[in-house]
């Protein structure tokens, strides 16, 4: 008898299940995409390693560079653009850095900031302006690009792997990308999260970055930098890789930064890795009569 009952149940569900189908879905148009042409597999130690190598392939860097600023956003009801500046960024290993931005036209400075890696100048002369401190903000302003520091520009531009005492994990998700002169080519492909952790503290680890990489060039496409409350300090875009000997390196670098509400945009117009930079290029002379104000 049980046995009839439950036939009866399975048959009576199967004969209503067309008609709930038809009442209760609904199909719609989506854009069709397509499965990339080529995907590289790799491990996370190989993963790892190639970050390390490209790192330390890069012991100097001599960039002329466009770089555009937008600041504000959804929270302040605002946004601002300003103007494009040519100029020029320097780097030498282990963490001087130079960034000098040149006014329209007439070409003269408009920005120049120096740093060892541990402190800062930064010369604004069309504003009769000199600031030093420390590269790390500890009170921020309200003016989004006051907050701007050598460590934003080294951080982003240069991606480091993981050092012996930090922890590595990754996964793999799927992206979208759009291709095609018209971009109206979506293209499915794999995408690896390359994760670097501190080391435990107790139960507790910290995510200090998150790397992720195309599966088709094993190539950085975005990192995003966290601070010790775990929460965005930095997002970074990378595109248009060129090739400099052996060594690949993004044309065009996006900045952003959630919680100081700017956003750099950097194009990359002429590149060379590993010329000689000496030290006077790394030197900052404040003229006199430019007050100098210190920043904290």
């Amino acid at each position: 008898m049980r046995k009839k009952i439950r036939q009866a149940l399975a048959l009576g569900t199967i004969a209503v299940l067309p008609a709930l189908t038809g009442c209760f879905s609904h199909t719609r148009i989506v854009p069709k995409t397509r499965v990339a042409d080529v995907i590289i597999s790799t491990s996370l130690d190989a993963m790892a390693q190639q970050l390390a190598s490209r790192y330390e392939a890069i012991q100097s860097f001599n960039a002329a560079v466009e770089i555009a600023a937008t600041t504000g956003g959804g929270l302040q009801g605002k946004e601002t653009q300003y103007t494009s500046f040519a100029g020029y960024i320097l780097m030498r290993k282990p963490e001087f850095l130079r960034v000098l931005m040149l006014v329209p036209v007439v070409r003269t400075q408009a920005i120049d900031m120096v740093s060892d890696g541990t402190n800062f100048k930064l010369l604004i002369p069309p504003r009769h302006r000199a600031i030093v401190g420390t590269n790390t903000v500890t009170t921020q302003s309200k003016n989004g690009l006051e907050n701007l520091r050598p460590d934003v520009f080294f951080d982003s531009m240069f991606i480091q792997g993981p050092e012996k005492d930090q922890i590595i994990s990754m996964t793999t998700d799927i992206r979208v990308i759009e291709s095609g002169k018209k971009k109206k080519d979506l293209i499915e492909e794999p995408a690896y999260a390359l994760q670097i952790l501190a080391r435990p503290d107790g139960q507790t680890v910290r995510t200090l970055r998150v790397i992720h990489i195309n599966s088709t060039d094993l190539l950085p496409y975005q990192q995003d930098i966290y601070d010790k409350n775990g929460q965005v300090v930095t997002k970074a875009y990378y595109s248009n890789y060129q090739y400099y000997g052996t060594t690949p390196y993004p044309s065009g670098i996006v900045i952003e930064r959630p919680r100081d509400h700017y956003k750099l945009t950097v194009t990359i117009t002429k590149l060379t890795l590993n010329g000689k930079l000496d030290d006077d290029q790394f030197e900052l002379k404040i003229p006199e009569g430019i007050p100098i104000e210190t920043l904290k």
